[in-house]
């Protein structure tokens, strides 16, 4: 039998939600004892439908106002700065050669295309500067602020800690500076969180899909439970998850733990909803299908990133022989290519290359302990600070009042997995967790803080959950409530005072030589030698 795709007529009282108002705890029972009601599927969704997109947009107008000021100031005598130098002219080149790079000084291009045309395509409206080859890196960053009050609402039943979110996103300085760079990783964060969010909609479509099912009474019809039909939500993860794989293939660990989640959501649905086997029922009625669309249609977005270089005749490897004989000589051709690009990934370690002097390590990714220098001018070259001896800097360096709570916050999510089974902290973890624990398998290579972009959101999503236990139902006592907003507030606005502070040294500001030394809070943040 197959289900509706409509949201399940359950009356939902009509009230303005409050912070609070969606039980921040665990569900119900994922094995209810009879009888099985539409409650144990979850509460229903915040009702505040217009305010929820009024604070979206807002923020999201806020970013695009701090993502975009003075984008193309800095650049390094009008050429790229750092790793912008790699993908800006590849990004240049596919302007001018129908869409593929040439690359002949490198004479290997080491990620797929989708990123840099991207990128080209900011250079293609703007012009071949640093506004043009940073608009689409901003403009991404810009999105993401937008998508995370939407996935953060979704997840707490609160606009006000959506509306938090938003605001911690834009004041992450990570996130801030990678939005602010020709590069590719702001792109990836992008796919990522877009990806999750759709995710997470493609559950709660499922359970109010099974809510009809208990509403009509069908649930019990055959012991595997209802056929959901056509799953919209998740077929728009597979493809984003296939985007991001199309940056950068570091979205493989993503695509990995989200198609392992919705499985397992798949499993808790049916068990919640009482169906008399719900292992084999999500065996037989979902696995099939999560792995059409999440295995086969993410392979399918991959390879359309790569649409130039399949109509080329010149592009790098085209032609060339060798690969799985089974496969189209075009696949063939890219199979041997991508070898070749994880060689280089693989040889890209300290041992062979040296040790970057801003290169870091994933145990200190958690606090942001190692960031990055991106540019830097100091003397003759800078003016404007007061005196004869300013600096302007780039660095990449998360926002400590964020980051630095970073390691209570996890803990208090691994603390309410395990002794709640809060899908939400879980879920949150699990993107956290692909993003950071493939990285410790290689421990010699070359690794950078710039890495960390698409985790960002995940931290932030696991902050505000806690803020949400700090801030408390909307029916606490009205002292406890008051101490809740009391130190939230408190919270946010350290983060946004912390970024504020750290602004010139993330934009390139003028400022004194003091003013510079008394930004570098630790020695990690100092260059090595």
């Amino acid at each position: 039998m197959a289900v509706r795709p409509r949201v399940a007529t359950v009356p939902v009282a009509d009230r303005e939600p409050t912070p609070g108002s969606r039980p921040l705890g665990p569900e119900p029972p994922l094995a209810p004892a009879a009888p099985v009601s539409v409650a144990h599927l979850g509460p229903p969704a915040p009702t505040d439908r217009l305010r929820g997109w009024v604070v979206a947009v807002g923020l999201a107008v806020v970013a695009l106002v701090v993502r975009f000021t003075g984008l193309g100031r800095i650049t390094d005598g009008g050429t790229p700065v750092f790793d912008e130098k790699h993908y800006v002219p590849q990004a240049w080149q596919m302007l001018r050669n129908g869409g593929v790079e040439d690359n002949p000084g490198f004479e290997l291009v080491v990620h797929p295309p989708l990123g840099k045309q991207l990128i080209a395509i900011g250079e293609l409206v703007f012009g071949y500067d640093g506004f043009g080859w940073r608009a689409a890196a901003a403009l991404s960053g810009t999105l993401a602020v937008l998508i995370i009050v939407r996935v953060a609402r979704r997840l707490t039943g609160s606009t006000l800690l959506g509306g938090v979110a938003g605001v911690l996103l834009i004041c992450d300085g990570l996130s801030h500076v990678q939005s602010r760079m020709g590069m590719l990783d702001a792109f990836a964060a992008l796919f990522v969180l877009a990806a999750f969010a759709t995710l997470v909609r493609d559950r709660d479509d499922v359970r109010e899909r099974m809510a009809v099912v208990l509403a009509e009474g069908r649930i019990g019809d055959t012991p595997y439970g209802p056929r959901l039909g056509w799953r919209w939500w998740r077929l728009a993860t597979g493809v984003l998850l296939g985007l991001g794989c199309a940056v950068k293939w570091s979205g493989l660990y993503w695509l990995v733990a989200f198609a392992v989640l919705a499985v397992v959501w798949d499993l808790a649905a049916r068990r919640a909803a009482g169906v008399e086997k719900p292992l084999r029922g999500t065996v037989v009625r979902d696995l099939a299908p999560a792995l059409w669309a999440l295995a086969l249609v993410p392979v399918v977005a991959y390879l359309s990133g790569w649409w130039a270089w399949f109509g080329s005749e010149t592009a790098i490897d085209r032609y060339v022989d060798g690969g799985p004989a089974f496969l189209p000589a075009a696949l063939r051709a890219l199979v041997v290519y991508s070898g070749e690009v994880l060689d280089f990934h693989a040889g890209l370690t300290t041992a062979v290359s040296g040790e970057h002097p801003w290169e870091s390590k994933p145990w200190t990714w958690f606090m942001g302990l190692r960031p990055m220098l991106y540019y830097f001018a100091s003397g003759e070259q800078v003016a404007g600070c007061g005196t004869d001896d300013c600096v302007s800097a780039v660095m990449l360096i998360g926002t400590p009042a964020l980051w630095w709570p970073a390691p209570a916050v996890l803990g208090f999510a691994v603390w309410r997995i395990a002794t709640r089974h809060d899908w939400r902290y879980a879920a949150v973890l699990v993107g956290y967790a692909a993003g950071v624990v493939p990285w410790f398998l290689n421990i010699d290579r070359q690794m950078y803080f710039f890495y960390m972009a698409p985790v960002v959101p995940f931290l932030i999503l696991a902050t505000v959950l806690v803020m949400g236990e700090i801030l408390g139902r909307a029916d606490a006592p009205r002292e406890r409530r008051q101490t809740g907003v009391l130190l939230v507030g408190l919270w946010v606005g350290l983060v946004v005072a912390n970024f504020a502070w750290m602004w010139p040294v993330m934009n390139g500001a003028p400022i004194t030589q003091e003013m510079w030394d008394a930004q570098l809070w630790l020695p990690s943040w100092r260059a090595k030698g």
